[in-house]
């Protein structure tokens, strides 16, 4: 038997490190980060314990890159959703109802998500963080930011400071309240996205699709911001 190339090695490569971001996401959805060991993640990726090991340096950045993960693959479909549009307003109004949707639909996930990303190590540097950055700075080039060196970190940072909003214990914000102040603030129309109104708010319990292990285009490069900001849309 003649050895495998190395484009099928890489390939397997991948698929075993996509399986387990899959199955960190769905165990610490289900149980909670200190709940779920690396054992138990290998175990539902159907991958050997040392191997997680390879991938990821511990728990909280392989489940920091998996979240990751969710929130860029969820982003990139609302905003390649039918009828597609280079609208910058609309794309800016899906974003926003993406990233709060995560919070509203995957309460323990983005909760653990959030303290994951006060610990010392901050930000995990993956190929899916960059993916997230890269959609987001686009979303607000589109939108017509002048200045996204500025305005992509306060977007993210207010997307941030939302879904914390939305999730701490006991006093959370509704998510409609969140929406209707970020709305404001970006000069969007009500009715742009999808409105609480018209959400099913139904929770995806298939994860698959969005660790499918097809290459995407521009996945884990960074071809950096696109060259000048877009002209702004009126509505």
């Amino acid at each position: 038997m003649s050895p495998r190339s190395a484009s099928v090695n890489e390939e397997l490569r991948r698929r075993s490190r996509e399986r387990l971001l899959q199955a960190a996401v769905e165990l610490v959805d289900e149980r909670g980060f200190e709940a779920t060991t690396l054992g138990d993640i290998a175990d539902r990726a159907g991958s050997a314990r040392g191997l997680v090991s390879y991938y990821f340096p511990g728990k909280r950045q392989l489940v920091q890159s998996a979240v990751h993960r969710l929130m860029h693959r969820t982003l990139e479909e609302a905003l390649e959703r039918e009828p597609r549009t280079e609208d910058g307003r609309e794309r800016l109004a899906r974003a926003i109802d993406a990233i709060l949707g995560l919070a509203r639909d995957r309460p323990v996930l983005m909760r653990q998500h959030m303290a994951g990303l006060l610990q010392a190590e901050g930000f995990v540097q993956c190929p899916e963080q960059r993916r997230l950055s890269e959609l987001l700075t686009d979303t607000v080039a589109r939108y017509g930011s002048p200045d996204l060196a500025a305005d992509y970190p306060m977007l993210r940072a207010l997307l941030m400071g939302a879904v914390f909003a939305a999730l701490v214990p006991g006093v959370p914000m509704p998510v409609p309240e969140l929406r209707a102040e970020l709305f404001r603030r970006y000069g969007l129309d009500w009715e742009l996205g999808v409105p609480p109104e018209r959400d099913t708010g139904t929770r995806e319990r298939d994860l698959s699709r969005f660790f499918a292990t097809e290459e995407r285009h521009s996945e884990g490069k960074d071809p950096g911001p696109r060259s000048g900001p877009a002209r702004r849309q009126q509505s």
